[in-house]
């Protein structure tokens, strides 16, 4: 089956149940969620917040995608920073199943719009970030995270100013993960543990730790 195909299969049976199923979330939560696709649909319709095509399969590219950074939160993890959250994924999803509080960084006013009213909705513990990311005033949080926004050295970049000595970064990567380690650790002394994604088989959520910024000790 080619991967269109896969997708289209994939949507039929893999929706708000299933999700519960697979995640355990409480009817409560789950409700919260169904409120949350729900506006996204309707304000998808004026917007691109996600691609087109992946709207068939909402619950398990989008909702599994972010719920999963749940399962790696400990249980002192209280403050969580989503870079460039754009349709709220991970970032909204985890101020509903979380308490928060989440602050979602977007430089797009009208999405920033969408996150207020889909966290309004949804009654989540959000903050509402309209600035670029290297323009936020920096303060510390437990756990950054972020998902389709840039390589891993700029992500490390952005999030290096926001951790504390024990945050970690949450990051929900794709095929070329490989490629992006090895870049980031000529930059970058870090602590990486990999675990394998949920709802892509050729994605990765990094569990990454002990971040610092590598010097150059070479005389000139």
């Amino acid at each position: 089956m080619n991967e269109t195909g896969s997708h289209v299969s994939r949507a039929q049976t893999f929706g708000a149940k299933e999700f519960q199923e697979r995640t355990g979330v409480s009817d409560h939560d789950l409700a919260r969620l169904e409120i949350f696709a729900d506006v996204l649909t309707q304000w998808q319709q004026r917007m691109n917040l996600v691609s087109r095509s992946s709207m068939s399969d909402l619950w398990s590219r989008h909702m599994l995608d972010s719920a999963q950074l749940k399962n790696h939160l400990r249980g002192d993890d209280k403050s969580i920073l989503d870079l460039g959250s754009g349709a709220g994924f991970p970032g909204l999803v985890l101020g509903i199943l979380t308490p928060g509080p989440v602050h979602l960084v977007e430089s797009h006013r009208r999405k920033c719009a969408f996150l207020r009213e889909a966290a309004r909705l949804t009654d989540a513990n959000v903050v509402v970030h309209n600035e670029r990311i290297e323009q936020l005033d920096p303060f510390f949080v437990d756990v950054v995270t972020a998902r389709a926004l840039a390589p891993l050295t700029d992500l490390l970049a952005y999030a290096a100013p926001f951790l504390a000595e024990n945050s970690r970064c949450l990051l929900l990567k794709g095929a070329k993960v490989r490629q992006e380690l090895t870049d980031s650790r000529k930059k970058w002394n870090m602590i990486v543990t990999e675990a394998k994604s949920l709802s892509d088989s050729s994605g990765t959520v990094l569990i990454i730790e002990g971040i610092s910024q590598r010097h150059d000790r070479r005389t000139h």
